[in-house]
């Protein structure tokens, strides 16, 4: 996955521009056809903040761009934080720049990290699919579970055998299941299928490209909230296009016309506003602000269909307003 969204989770506080860390480039191996794992350590010496299986990392590109990408290792060296990351041929130029730019020794800088893809390790059995890239939050958590000896099974699903991530590791662990379309005449990995035999008290976890996110979504509509997990990490819907609402700050009293075409967010950063923010796609939690008044019409894919229809909080980067004004907490 390289970047995020949950269910069931109120996502942490975003790091701000004097949190962020500067790290150097240590290493980078291969692991799939087109997929490298990168390797970093803080340029400071210093340990970096842990996590647990789930969490992402900002990465600060040269080029300005800013995108999110699960760390890897369940229990990491606290000197080293580790992503992998594939090159997208649709790359909007996040992926293809780490992998045609970035060599061993070049400095960059990160924030997080940040989980809105938390594993209840609690749970009395696990269910984890994965799609592509979508096995790097995903192949976090097997390592954990795998060594706390919890019971869990993976379906893991790529195009070819080239293409996916971990699987010399993965092929040793029999709690594994693999599809390959290619392998399979060209047919998919039946999600509806799994999740109808899944026992009712598991906890169920999806990462994957947007149409089998959609179809674990669907397959899991019925079961309870709280145990149904998902990460996108593409938008789940386009930002809203929504203008000619007024947004509020409640705290300074101050107001700004949020014109057709524009987020709330790039108003406020426009307006010299210091608010975080990170992915700009409604999938990182990093702009959540809480509403005090108004309808927020909600494009994001961290909140929770409760969280959403309770209107107490809202993704500014994305959404609009179903109302005249919003009030934030700011």
């Amino acid at each position: 996955m390289n970047t995020i969204a949950s269910v069931a989770q109120t996502p942490a506080p975003a790091q701000t521009a004097e949190e962020l860390i500067e790290v150097r480039l240590t290493a980078i191996r291969y692991a799939a056809r087109d997929t490298n794992i990168y390797e970093f350590t803080r340029s400071d010496g210093k340990p970096f903040p842990p996590y647990e299986p789930g969490a992402h990392i900002d990465l600060h590109l040269p080029n300005g761009i800013v995108r999110q990408y699960s760390l890897i290792e369940a229990e990491p060296d606290p000197l080293t934080y580790t992503i992998a990351v594939k090159r997208d041929p649709a790359s909007r130029g996040g992926s293809r720049y780490v992998h045609d730019e970035l060599r061993v020794g070049k400095r960059l800088t990160i924030a997080g990290p940040r989980n809105n893809f938390p594993l209840v390790k609690t749970a009395s059995h696990v269910i984890l699919l994965a799609g592509g890239i979508g096995i790097t939050p995903i192949w976090c958590m097997v390592q954990q579970l795998q060594k706390l000896g919890r019971s869990w099974k993976l379906y893991y699903a790529c195009r070819s055998r080239a293409d996916m991530a971990f699987l010399d590791a993965l092929e040793r662990m029999p709690s594994s299941q693999f599809h390959f379309d290619d392998e399979a005449a060209g047919t998919f990995l039946n999600v509806a299928a799994i999740a109808s035999a899944a026992p009712k008290d598991a906890h169920l976890y999806c990462c994957g490209p947007t149409p089998m996110l959609k179809a674990f979504e669907s397959a899991t509509a019925s079961w309870p909230r709280d145990q149904i997990h998902v990460e996108y990490f593409t938008p789940k819907q386009e930002p809203a296009k929504t203008g000619g609402f007024i947004v509020e700050l409640a705290r300074s009293g101050k107001e700004f016309v949020i014109p057709q075409g524009k987020s709330i967010l790039q108003v406020l950063l426009d307006a010299g506003v210091d608010v975080d923010y990170s992915c700009e796609l409604g999938i990182c939690g990093a702009c959540e602000q809480r509403v005090i008044s108004g309808i927020p019409e909600h494009r994001d894919a961290i909140l929770t269909e409760e969280e959403q229809a309770s209107n107490s909080k809202v993704m500014i980067c994305c959404a609009g307003c179903k109302s005249d004004r919003l009030v934030l907490d700011l």
